[in-house]
């Protein structure tokens, strides 16, 4: 019976494409009922095996109940949409406002950042979690990027301290994170990489960071580029089909891209051109991995 359980449990397992936390505890749920209901058909007169057998055959196929499963919890709520598209609409408004230019307010925005990642964090990693753990990571790698330009002496402090620390936390969270949803990273990555395509594409004289006149001139753009996340988010987080969900992250950076390289072709180089492509593959890669399954 045991056996028999198990391997039917596995495959209901194998055939979940849901949050691996969730995932767990509907496994456990599901085992439970079926236990029960095994038992229910032994006191009926049944020996074990075929209690467990009629009481799967009752329950259903492991391919359509993990369907059914699939699109009841794929599909986040109103309250979940706006929370995660949050941190968008927030830098969004701030580049509307131009107070991207204050720093009380660009601090104010780290401080509330800081303060929904830790509670978010310590609260078993909710989906909207993700997208202000991306915009809280952003100034940590900034920080460690910027490094490499002080004068020569210091710059071995970035190469053997900072960096690599950098580096050790942002792959440890990209494996927690993976261990939950692949799409995850995605929603965690994209407004790092959005904003990595914007400067390198909109600095100049081999700075990483572009000038304040060369941030004004973009600044609609860059208006545009962040409500384009929040709405994709909202799209995302409401979808069923996960494959509905990698494209509703897959089309937006597509645009973002073809803005940032129409906005600034007069100046990308090789270099920025490269970061470019590379930054969108980082991208594609982990949704294409969701999306083609769909499309065979």
């Amino acid at each position: 019976m045991a056996d028999k359980l198990a391997s039917y449990l596995e495959s209901l397992k194998n055939c979940l494409k849901i949050d691996s936390a969730v995932k767990d505890e509907t496994i456990r749920e599901i085992s439970t009922h079926l236990e029960d209901a095994s038992q229910e058909l032994k006191e009926g007169g049944l020996n074990e095996e075929e209690a467990l057998t009629l009481a799967t055959d009752k329950f259903g196929s492991a391919q359509l109940i993990a369907q059914e499963i699939c699109e009841v919890h794929n599909q986040g709520s109103w309250q979940d949409a706006f929370f995660t598209a949050l941190p968008h609409f927030l830098v969004a408004m701030l580049f509307a406002s131009y107070y991207w230019q204050n720093t009380i307010c660009l601090l104010l925005v780290l401080i509330a950042t800081t303060c929904a990642v830790i509670y978010g964090w310590r609260h078993n990693q909710p989906l909207w979690l993700f997208p202000w753990l991306g915009y809280y990571l952003l100034p940590v790698m900034v920080t460690g990027i910027l490094l490499i330009y002080l004068p020569q002496g210091w710059t071995w402090l970035a190469a053997l301290v900072y960096i690599p620390l950098v580096l050790f936390i942002v792959a440890y969270i990209v494996r927690q994170t993976t261990n939950r949803d692949w799409l995850y990273v995605v929603l965690m990555l994209i407004p790092i990489l959005v904003v990595f395509m914007w400067l390198t594409s909109s600095s100049t004289g081999g700075q990483f960071l572009p000038s304040s006149t060369q941030l004004q001139a973009n600044t609609p753009w860059l208006t545009l580029s962040f409500f384009t996340l929040a709405i994709a988010t909202i799209a995302f987080v409401r979808v069923k089909q996960r494959w509905q969900k990698a494209v509703a992250l897959l089309i937006p950076a597509s645009l973002i891209l073809l803005a940032v390289t129409f906005v600034n072709r007069e100046s990308i180089g090789l270099g920025a051109g490269s970061i470019l492509i590379l930054s969108l593959l980082i991208l594609v890669m982990p949704a294409w991995i969701q999306l083609k399954p769909a499309l065979r």
